[in-house]
């Protein structure tokens, strides 16, 4: 498949309110664009008022590291380590297509890490994990990434959270670019937007497409994702938007390689297709002494898993189907009912609801819809004390309780100390309970009398202690140290047969985070990040013991830029930690080390707009390396484009 016509002419009708705009109000002035040399491979560190550490990655890192997906945008985040199987296109999760963040999100089924679209959970409600491919990196203005538990903010399944903040149009006028890209493997890219801001009035809207026919034999893949959202300011105070977000994805299985693994294990499973619509509405309120919103949503898709090996026919003839709806209301009020003092309450209710289907002649099973429900009311308060000469202290705490309807109530505690010593320099601490309620799965799987209904929920407690050191307006200097202490971790016990479920696995990670932000002249920035982490039990999936990353922006000759970034991953086990009391990892994969670069060089186009031509060149070093054991990862490959913004 090539660009759909459909891109085309939503390109040609995205012009005409610019060609309205400078015809009709003829009261537009374009200015001069000033580009600016962003920093490498993150945004930003930064504590919110709970006290915890957020890393951002804005859409500028996102185009600078010419990342065709999550995995690839957060590729280099400190404390991340993430997994593919093809150039594009995720298989289902897991370690074909999977965020890992100190340790977390390896459990499959269930997850322990939250994905999220403006805060509302996206992930398929019966296996209860996130699929990559539902979140597309161009709807998002910027990916907040939270490395510990976030009950307050975030609710369930939050051990750690990663959060697409999606574009909109903040200022008057309009905004539109388009890019078009092809490389290595038939890869094709072709990507739209347009927003605009007209009155009372904003709105913007997205589409589109990747597709490639992968590295190896049977590693293709195709994204499709659609975006949309409109919002209206009734006045100074209220103001109302909905957001649609559509994606249609599928990737193919290619299986290990007969060169890595013994020719038993030489097998593919088939292609994975996912399909997702989300739909929020927010209406929103600002006042001086409060703001908050009142958030419905509604999340649905559909997977379709066709060609899945059969072990014991050898055959690729099983077909599974997963359907599920996800969808509740979130409500926030925070208020700041005296000097420095804020009080944050608020409460979700939440249902997650998903039926399964085996579509396979000989073996038709069928699991009924269930639905779960939970209602969680939460509430924080926090006080900024000014000590005088810039000195500030900011303690806060806060808790959630958790209403499920199956299983038993919970309670999540947090609290959080921000100590700001000048304009420079903070240094910070945490403490929070995280909720990992069971999943649909273990209703659905294995079958009979499996215990489900006496589960407790997971639950982790995550400590962190921080500091934050500017070096004037030049450099920046971040060191967290962390601990998680995981309980209640459910696994498949047997015997007896069928197995049944119960809360008996524990965990363990602590290490440290250091990152650090150098820019010595306005045309150049540097970023170097590393991450040690010790994690119990040892074979703990996707923890190497160390990770490294670095960066670097360079603009030179007016037009030019230079992005390069590096990273090192060590050393470590590999596969999902199975819901499996006798699970032992014990395949280890290599340490490798990666360099890509993106050149880039900006032009005017026509009047008030300017492209931008690119070469951008991944694993420069073409290094042998693996994700997953027997899946080799591309080597040397490269892609170039062209982008028109106006």
């Amino acid at each position: 498949m090539q660009t759909s016509p459909l891109s085309l002419l939503f390109f040609i009708s995205v012009l005409s309110p610019v060609v309205w705009a400078d015809s009709a109000m003829n009261t537009v002035t374009r200015l001069p664009e000033v580009v600016v040399v962003g920093t490498p491979i993150i945004e930003d560190n930064s504590v919110n008022r709970q006290g915890s550490a957020v890393t951002s990655v804005s859409e500028q890192q996102i185009e600078d590291l010419n990342a065709q997906d999550l995995q690839s945008a957060l590729r280099e985040t400190p404390g991340v380590v993430v997994s593919h199987h093809n150039p594009v296109g995720s298989f289902g999760g897991g370690e074909g297509g999977a965020i890992f963040i100190r340790g977390m999100g390896a459990s499959r089924p269930g997850a322990e890490i939250q994905t999220a679209i403006d805060g509302i959970a996206i992930y398929n409600g019966l296996w209860g994990h996130p699929l990559l491919d539902m979140l597309s990196v161009d709807i998002a203005q910027r990916i907040d990434v939270y490395k510990g538990a976030q009950p307050i903010l975030y609710g369930n399944m939050a051990f750690g959270v990663v959060d697409l903040i999606s574009k909109r149009q903040t200022e008057p006028g309009y905004h539109t670019s388009y890019e078009t890209a092809y490389g290595s493997y038939n890869t094709l890219v072709e990507t739209i937007d347009h927003g605009g801001k007209v009155g009372d009035w904003d709105y913007y809207f997205g589409q589109s497409y990747r597709s490639s026919d992968g590295h190896r034999d049977n590693a293709s893949g195709e994204l499709q994702n659609y975006f949309g959202q409109v919002g209206y300011a009734f006045n100074e105070h209220w103001d109302a938007r909905v957001l649609v977000n559509r994606t249609n994805n599928w990737a193919e299985d290619p299986g290990p390689s007969a060169d890595l693994v013994p020719a038993s294990q030489v097998y593919k499973n088939g292609q994975f297709n996912d399909d997702d619509t989300l739909v929020i509405a927010t209406l929103s309120n600002h006042y001086d002494q409060a703001e908050g919103y009142i958030k419905p949503y509604w999340n649905h898709g559909t997977l379709n898993w066709v060609g899945q090996y059969d072990s014991a026919t050898k055959l690729n003839d099983e077909t599974t189907v997963t359907d599920y709806d996800n969808y509740g209301v979130k409500t926030r009020e925070t208020f700041k009912p005296w000097h420095g003092g804020e009080v944050m309450a608020g409460v979700d209710l939440d249902f997650i609801s998903a039926g399964y289907h085996d579509e396979t002649p000989a073996t038709r099973t069928n699991f009924p819809r269930e639905t779960f429900r939970i209602v969680s009311p939460y509430v924080s308060v926090s006080q900024k004390w000014d000590l005088g000469h810039e000195i500030y202290l900011l303690p806060s705490a806060g808790v959630r309780y958790f209403d499920h309807s199956v299983f038993a109530a919970e309670t999540a505690p947090q609290a959080g100390l921000v100590f700001g010593l000048g304009k420079d320099t903070t240094f910070h601490a945490s403490y929070a309970r995280g909720i990992n309620y069971p999943g649909i799965f273990v209703k659905a799987f294995p079958p009979g009398n499996n215990l489900a209904d006496d589960l407790q929920a997971e639950t982790m407690d995550h400590y962190e202690v921080g500091v934050s050191q500017r070096f004037g307006t030049c450099a920046k200097l971040d060191v967290n140290l962390f601990e998680n202490q995981g309980q209640n971790r459910i696994v498949m016990v047997y015997p007896p047969f069928p197995p049944v479920w119960k809360n008996i696995g524990d965990y363990r990670t602590e290490g440290i985070e250091t990152t650090l932000t150098v820019t010595p002249i306005e045309n150049l920035s540097l970023f170097g990040g590393l991450t040690l982490l010790q994690a119990d039990p040892g074979d703990l999936p996707y923890t190497p013991e160390w990770s490294a990353s670095a960066g670097v922006t360079f603009r030179f000759l007016e037009h030019w830029q230079l992005c390069v970034d590096s990273q090192y991953v060590g050393s470590q086990t590999a596969l999902s930690r199975n819901r499996d009391f006798q699970a032992i990892n014990t395949t280890q994969l290599d340490p490798y080390i990666l360099l890509n670069a993106k050149l880039s060089y900006d032009f005017g186009a026509w009047s008030g707009s300017r492209g931008q031509i690119f070469i951008a060149g991944q694993n420069l070093g073409n290094v042998s390396y693996e994700q997953k054991p027997g899946y080799p990862m591309p080597g040397i490959n490269c892609m170039t484009g062209i982008r028109f913004t106006f």
